[in-house]
């Protein structure tokens, strides 16, 4: 049964998948950019100094951290459109609660919480995407899904600084929050499995078996490569916008607008990157490979730059290298765990990438504290992506696998 549903001609259905996925995606990437023009104005309003912002975006990816692990394999368990749905629905909420707050210990604690229910998201965006997409077609699909990332940078940065001028940042809060929660409702109404994982959920629901997971080589070292790739992308998010206000004296607005050229250029980038790796069929991982080094130069790059022009000149370079091989690494998870625990190893991948993204805004704002050196901040930033390369570089490609094959049996494959 499963081969021929399988092997069926793509359905149209899958592009509404697609469309709806990427929009709770790009609601949480905004949701999550937002603390980035915003931060200074809050820090202002609650009384919190320049070095302790930094906890603000931590506390926000350890809430991100856990519902990637616990998201992934409650998609794998409960379905994927209900993860998604309440996901970006909550989340949204917490959006709108953090918009009221007046106290340094609420607004961690409201930041912590949006995070919490954030990232569940994300595993089930993967695996309701994998059940509707063949494996030669992923890279392009989690290309346009991952331009999601990247255009939540962008709205976040567009728009955010020009509210704050015009009256409040709270208003920013507010307007992501009742957005999220009104892409949530969509998701619950409108998503569903595809025609494998459809016949599946008809059957009683049991625990995800994550064995194969835990033992599966090319997932761990993906998991160490992401994290090192994700310690620059995100941290260059998080602080770079304050740093160049701050270290090098640009306008604020300006810097917003250096941050909305770094993520412009993404959104092209991503869907592009996967439709000329599955077209040419260039193997993922070294692509991955040649665009760290290039994220890693270009961040080295960006810390040499003095003002404005050359911020805008470096932006686009380093705004593809910051972003493309996120849709490849991705499109990567389902072909080394299987369709079956698609969920549970995306969601868990991920949140061991984010621990990267948790970790470096409090560890680039201690640097920057100490040293006052805009550019020790980015030689922070660029050892993440520089050193993903030797974790890349051990990595077996898993060969194509027959469409009948299960999940399980790919896991093994992974394995050998």
């Amino acid at each position: 049964m499963m081969t021929s549903l399988r092997q069926t001609a793509p359905r149209p259905y899958r592009w509404v998948i697609l469309l709806l996925c990427w929009a709770a995606f790009t609601m949480t990437s905004v949701d999550r950019a937002t603390w980035g023009p915003a931060a200074g104005s809050v820090g202002k309003d609650l009384g919190v100094e320049l070095t302790a912002l930094g906890l603000f975006a931590t506390t926000y990816y350890i809430g991100y951290v856990l519902s990637n692990a616990y998201g992934g394999f409650l998609a794998d368990w409960l379905g994927p459109r209900l993860v998604v749905g309440v996901s970006i629905l909550l989340s949204g909420s917490f959006m709108l609660l953090f918009g009221e707050v007046h106290s340094q210990g609420l607004g961690m604690l409201f930041q912590g919480l949006v995070g919490l229910c954030a990232g569940a998201e994300f595993g089930g965006g993967v695996k309701i995407i994998a059940s509707w997409f063949t494996r030669e077609r992923r890279g392009t699909a989690m290309g346009v899904f991952m331009t999601a990332t990247s255009l939540g940078l962008v709205i976040a940065n567009a728009i955010v600084p020009s509210m704050i001028q015009a009256g409040s940042w709270r208003t920013s809060y507010h307007l992501f929050g009742f957005a999220s929660i009104a892409i949530g409702i969509l998701c619950l109404v409108f998503l569903r499995s595809g025609p494998a994982d459809g016949e599946a959920e008809k059957q009683p629901r049991q625990l995800p078996n994550l064995r194969p997971l835990l033992r599966n080589r090319n997932l761990l070292l993906l998991g160490i490569a992401g994290f090192g790739a994700l310690w620059g992308t995100y941290g260059f998010i998080t602080w770079a916008n304050l740093l160049m206000v701050k270290g090098v004296d640009v306008d604020p607005v300006q810097a917003g607008g250096v941050l909305v050229i770094f993520g412009a250029v993404a959104i092209f980038s991503k869907p592009l990157i996967g439709i000329v790796a599955d077209f040419l069929k260039i193997p993922y991982r070294m692509l991955i490979i040649g665009i760290l080094a290039v994220f890693g130069a270009t961040l080295l790059l960006f810390s040499c730059a003095s003002g404005i022009v050359q911020f805008l000149w470096i932006a686009p370079i380093l705004g593809i290298a910051a972003y493309v091989y996120s849709p490849l690494m991705i499109a990567m998870i389902p072909n080394f765990s299987g369709e079956q625990l698609a969920g549970s190893a995306s969601g868990g991948v991920n949140a061991f990438w984010q621990l990267g993204s948790t970790i470096v805004p409090a560890v680039v704002g201690m640097v920057f504290g100490a040293t006052g050196s805009f550019q020790m901040a980015f030689f922070t930033l660029a050892a993440g992506p520089l050193l993903a390369i030797i974790p890349m570089l051990a990595i077996r490609e898993v060969p194509k696998i027959h469409a009948a094959t299960t999940g399980s049996e790919r896991a093994s494959a992974t394995n050998n």
